[in-house]
């Protein structure tokens, strides 16, 4: 006699599985937040910078955003950094830190999918990033009366596509890092410099050297693309999707990289 299957089994399943996902994001949303020193650093940076830079030099108006105040190019600048820092920093030490000291083993040791462990730890990132990007849009409309993108569903289409190829960027570059102690000097160093090459603190003008130069870094694209909704330049769409597929291919080759050098174990002998 054949034994009937029961149709609500995959339901179930979908629902527990959701549950564990949910319960594993709320554990690392706590070992984020209380870590306060690491959390002020990764989202209170860029609302320091934002409001140093909008305080001293954000009502000049620049002939090469077409009129715009720089205000205006630093609060999109700034929300793309929010999301970089958060898939790219913050994660790559995090997973530099877990696997030196041996917790990603013994948490794939551990009962818990593989995939529910990794999908938390980046549904977290993203809301580190989304956290970052309203807190920014909020200062920049009270505090230096910026106006909101004329399209939201384009901001948030590059938000998404910036914290998954950065978080995969991240994923990346930790199987780089030989141990922890290097993690934050070298994941930090090269992003800064990145930040520098791509124009964070100064609108590059579209025809200079430093500018062709930066356009093959994916830190440029996200900066422009995340500048579109906010019409900059003025009288363009508010979609840049060259930016964007270039921020993509760049997450996708190093999905590949993550996915061939990734290791659970430590290092270390």
């Amino acid at each position: 006699m054949t034994a009937t299957s029961d149709p609500s089994a995959p339901s179930r399943r979908w629902t527990r599985d959701l549950r564990l996902v949910a319960h594993q994001v709320k554990f690392e949303q706590l070992a984020f937040w209380v870590n306060r020193v690491g959390a002020v650093f990764t989202v209170g940076f860029s609302v320091v910078f934002l409001v140093m830079l909008g305080a001293s030099d954000g009502n000049q108006r620049v002939a090469t955003l077409g009129g715009a105040r720089l205000i205006t190019y630093y609060v999109p600048g700034f929300i793309a950094y929010g999301v970089m820092a958060a898939g790219f920093t913050t994660l790559a030490i995090t997973i530099v830190v877990r696997r030196e000291t041996g917790l990603l083993k013994r948490l794939r040791l551990s009962p818990m999918p593989t995939w529910v462990l990794l999908t938390s730890i980046f549904v977290s990132t993203a809301i580190v990033a989304v956290v970052q990007f309203l807190l920014l849009l909020v200062i920049g409309r009270v505090a230096y009366h910026v106006a909101f993108p004329s399209s939201w569903l384009a901001l948030v289409v590059a938000v998404l596509v910036g914290v998954v190829s950065f978080s995969a960027m991240g994923v990346a570059i930790s199987t780089l890092v030989p141990n922890q102690e290097t993690a934050g000097p070298v994941t930090s160093i090269v992003f800064f410099v990145l930040l520098f090459l791509a124009g964070l603190y100064f609108p590059l003008p579209a025809g200079s050297g430093l500018a062709r130069f930066s356009n093959y870094l994916p830190v440029r694209h996200l900066i422009l693309a995340m500048d579109r909704p906010f019409d900059i330049p003025r009288g363009v769409s508010p979609w840049a999707w060259h930016d964007l597929l270039a921020v993509a291919l760049w997450g996708a080759g190093a999905t590949l990289v993550a996915l061939r050098r990734f290791r659970w174990s430590p290092r270390r002998p």
